[in-house]
Protein backbone atom coordinates (compact mmCIF):
# COMPACT_ATOMS: atom_id res chain seq x y z
CA UNK A 1 0.00 0.00 0.00
CA UNK A 2 1.60 3.42 -0.81
CA UNK A 3 0.52 6.43 1.04
CA UNK A 4 1.89 9.70 0.77
CA UNK A 5 4.49 10.46 3.31
CA UNK A 6 5.67 14.39 4.14
CA UNK A 7 8.26 14.82 6.40
CA UNK A 8 9.12 18.31 7.77
CA UNK A 9 12.23 18.45 9.29
CA UNK A 10 15.51 20.67 10.00
CA UNK A 11 19.20 20.41 9.42
CA UNK A 12 19.87 19.95 12.56
CA UNK A 13 17.52 18.07 14.17
CA UNK A 14 18.85 14.65 15.02
CA UNK A 15 16.06 12.53 15.18
CA UNK A 16 14.76 13.98 11.54
CA UNK A 17 17.56 12.58 10.62
CA UNK A 18 16.71 9.07 12.05
CA UNK A 19 13.19 9.05 10.71
CA UNK A 20 14.41 10.01 6.87
CA UNK A 21 17.05 7.12 7.13
CA UNK A 22 14.50 4.59 8.82
CA UNK A 23 12.07 5.63 5.91
CA UNK A 24 15.07 5.10 3.19
CA UNK A 25 15.65 1.59 4.82
CA UNK A 26 11.98 0.88 4.30
CA UNK A 27 12.27 1.79 0.89
CA UNK A 28 9.39 4.70 1.50
CA UNK A 29 9.27 7.43 -0.71
CA UNK A 30 8.94 10.67 0.99
CA UNK A 31 8.29 14.19 0.19
CA UNK A 32 10.40 16.63 2.83
CA UNK A 33 9.81 19.65 3.86
CA UNK A 34 12.84 21.39 5.46
CA UNK A 35 11.92 24.32 8.01
CA UNK A 36 15.16 25.93 8.27
CA UNK A 37 15.38 26.41 4.51
CA UNK A 38 11.69 26.98 3.49
CA UNK A 39 9.90 29.65 5.20
CA UNK A 40 6.75 28.32 3.39
CA UNK A 41 7.17 24.71 5.34
CA UNK A 42 7.60 27.03 8.60
CA UNK A 43 4.59 28.60 8.50
CA UNK A 44 2.80 25.43 6.64
CA UNK A 45 3.82 23.62 10.31
CA UNK A 46 3.14 26.77 12.52
CA UNK A 47 -0.45 26.53 11.22
CA UNK A 48 -1.26 22.93 12.19
CA UNK A 49 -0.30 23.40 15.36
CA UNK A 50 3.50 22.29 15.95
CA UNK A 51 6.39 24.01 16.73
CA UNK A 52 9.16 21.60 16.59
CA UNK A 53 10.50 18.71 14.22
CA UNK A 54 9.79 16.13 13.02
CA UNK A 55 6.53 15.73 12.20
CA UNK A 56 5.73 12.91 9.82
CA UNK A 57 2.74 12.55 7.75
CA UNK A 58 1.41 9.19 6.54
CA UNK A 59 -1.86 10.01 4.32
CA UNK A 60 -4.16 12.26 6.89
CA UNK A 61 -2.41 10.24 10.07
CA UNK A 62 0.26 12.67 11.95
CA UNK A 63 3.38 11.38 13.88
CA UNK A 64 4.96 13.83 16.02
CA UNK A 65 8.68 13.30 16.43
CA UNK A 66 10.05 9.86 15.32
CA UNK A 67 7.98 7.46 16.97
CA UNK A 68 8.90 4.65 14.63
CA UNK A 69 6.57 1.87 15.75
CA UNK A 70 3.63 4.45 15.07
CA UNK A 71 5.60 4.46 11.21
CA UNK A 72 5.36 0.73 11.22
CA UNK A 73 1.62 0.57 11.83
CA UNK A 74 0.84 3.35 9.28
CA UNK A 75 2.73 2.03 6.83
CA UNK A 76 1.73 -1.46 7.05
Amino acid sequence: MNKNVVIYSSDTCVYCHHAKEYLKQKGVAYEEKNVSKDMTARKELMAQGFMGVPVIKVGSEIIQGFDQEKLEELLG
